[in-house]
Parts: structure tokens; sequence; C-alpha cells
């Protein structure tokens, strides 16, 4: 039994910047981290042989087919057709955190896909290309409206500055940051479960369709990314880096009606009353996960104003995806 591991990814800044349809042109970056939160993925064999069915398929639901193209789950269909996997073969799917909550679980089921059938089939797939082979499917394939952060974050894992120009191109650069000074950020981040899940597809494309008008915000949202980094990499306060987040989470509300709602806002408004410093809402927007920026000493009174809110602890820089079992 093959087994991968792949993480799911929180999002500081940046986000948007990463739709090529705007980076081929203005250039993008974003920052963010893995977090020790996971997709699992298992690949076994099946022997069908035995059975009225030749591919069994276990997720939140459960499909036993006949044939590859008889699949539901357009990912697993397609990612088994591109690999020329026909039948005998049994793939069961579990996650840390539900699907469709700003935390790119999309994108990294995607890539632990790949990661799990490469090593089914014995063969060795460099980060870099298991990255771009997961934007391709979805891109290409699927025809899903999503940016390139998401499937990055997912397989090389890490704290990083991700830079996004021409058609494709896409430059790693890890953050070096101190152990002190890695606790010092961990310590300040708490993220709240709205209670909604939602499809980014729809907001996605809505920003793809009005990319050209959205081009001043999504500018001003990439250079925050370079404000934030001064922030990690320097010895001054962190309450700055709350700040942007604040600031980025104000331009992020304006770039489609849809990033945000009444629950949302009322929030966002009772954790800032309580003492945090800024905070945005993760992934394209609607619902899913809102992390804020907190100073320990007003953790209880942010986590006692959102009590009716599950809060998520979670660390920092993990590692991309791997196989834990083979």
């Amino acid at each position: 039994m093959i087994i991968s591991k792949t993480p799911l990814r929180v999002s500081f800044f940046g986000g948007g910047t990463d739709l090529p349809e705007h980076f081929s042109k203005h250039g993008g970056a974003v920052l963010g981290t893995a977090i020790d939160k996971f997709v699992y993925i298992s690949a076994s064999r099946f022997p069908s042989e035995l059975f009225d069915y030749s591919v069994r398929l276990a997720y939140s639901k459960v499909e036993n087919v006949k044939s590859v193209a008889d699949i539901q789950h357009a990912p697993v269909r397609e990612i088994l057709k591109l690999n020329d996997i026909e039948k005998d073969i049994e793939i069961s799917i579990s996650a840390d955190l539900p699907s469709f909550s700003g935390l790119g679980s999309s994108s990294s089921f995607t890539v632990g896909m790949l990661k799990a059938i490469k090593a089914y089939k014995n063969e060795h797939i460099a980060t870099n290309i298991l990255a771009r082979e997961a934007i391709r499917i979805e891109r290409d394939v699927l025809k899903e409206a999503v940016g390139f952060q998401d499937q990055v974050f997912a397989a090389f894992g890490g704290f990083n500055i991700i830079e996004f120009s021409g058609q494709d191109r896409m430059r790693v650069e890890r953050l070096s940051l101190s152990l002190d000074r890695e606790q010092e950020l961990r310590s300040h981040l708490m993220m709240f479960y709205t209670g909604i899940t939602r499809r980014a597809q729809g907001i996605e494309k809505t920003k793809i369709a009005n990319i050209s008008a959205l081009e001043g915000r999504l500018t001003s949202m990439r250079h925050m990314v370079d404000d934030a980094h001064t922030v990690l990499t320097s010895k001054s306060s962190l309450t700055r880096l709350g700040e942007l987040l604040h600031k980025t989470w104000i331009e992020k509300r304006q770039l489609t009606s849809d990033v945000s709602n009444p629950t949302i806002d009322e929030m966002y408004k009772k954790a800032l009353t309580a003492g945090a410093i800024g905070g945005k809402l993760l992934g394209a927007g609607g619902g899913g996960f809102m992390l804020f920026f907190v100073p320990p000493d007003k953790k209880v009174a942010v986590k006692s104003a959102l009590k009716n809110y599950h809060e998520i602890t979670f660390n920092i820089n993990a590692a991309g995806s791997t196989i834990i079992h083979s």
C-alpha cells in the first residue's frame, strides 16, 4: 500500500496575484506557509478478478466502478487516465480538515494523488514537476479557475515567498527565520472555522473576468508581500504584520462582492474589538477559515468573543508532499 501525506496551506499575503491572467503581465508573489494539517491518499492493488468491479474509490462516498471512465470524482478519474491505470486499484482519501475551506485542499489533493500514483507505479517525480503537473491538470484538464500558489505549497512545503512571472515562471524562496522568530510568529496566530464551506470556482472566475479592473488592488497586495517579508526578517515588532493583514483583508474584500458576507464581517469585527490587530479570510473568500493576528495576552479575549466558532491550532513550515508508506 502506498500512502501520500500532503500539507494544506495558509496564505498570508499576495493571494490573487498568483492567477496567470494577472502575473503574466504584471508579475505576482505570495507569502505563506504549509501547515501541519494534511490530506492522506492511499493506493493499493485491488484484485478485480474476484469482484464485479475493477476500481474502488473511498472518500465522502464510495465508488465501485467497472471502468476508470465511470468514476465520478473528476480529479481521480483524470489522474488515473493520464497515468494509464485502467483497473485493479483501490484508492482511499482522508483529510485533517474539511474541504472547500480556504486552505488549498483541492490542490493538496491533486498533488497528493499524483505523488501516490507515481509511487504506485514505482516512478519518481521531482518536486517542481509535481507542482507544475498539478497546475496543468487543474487548469488545462479539469478547466478549473485556480491560481498557482496552492500546488506549489503542497508540493514544496515550507514557509515561502513564491514569485510568478511570464506565462508560468515560478521561483520558490524559503524564508530564513530563526527558531525564536518563527515561534514568535506562531504565538500571534489564531485560526477559526466560520462553519461555511464554499467552492472557490465562482469567486475566482469573477476575479478573472474582471482582472484588468483589479490590477491596482492586486498590485497593492503584491507590494504587501515585500513589506511583510521585511518585517519578518528584521528585528522590528511583529505588530506591523498584523496591521498588514488588516490592510490586505480590506483590499481583498474589494475584489468581488462574494469575498465576504455579514456573518464573516461580524466575526472579524468581534475579533478586532477583543484585541486582534488584523486578520483575513483564507482562500478565495465566502467562507472557510479566518486567520487572526493576536497579541498573546489578548488570545483569551478573542477566543471568548468567538466562542461560537471552532478554533484550530496549527504549526507553520510543514514539509511538502511525501510518501509515508510504501
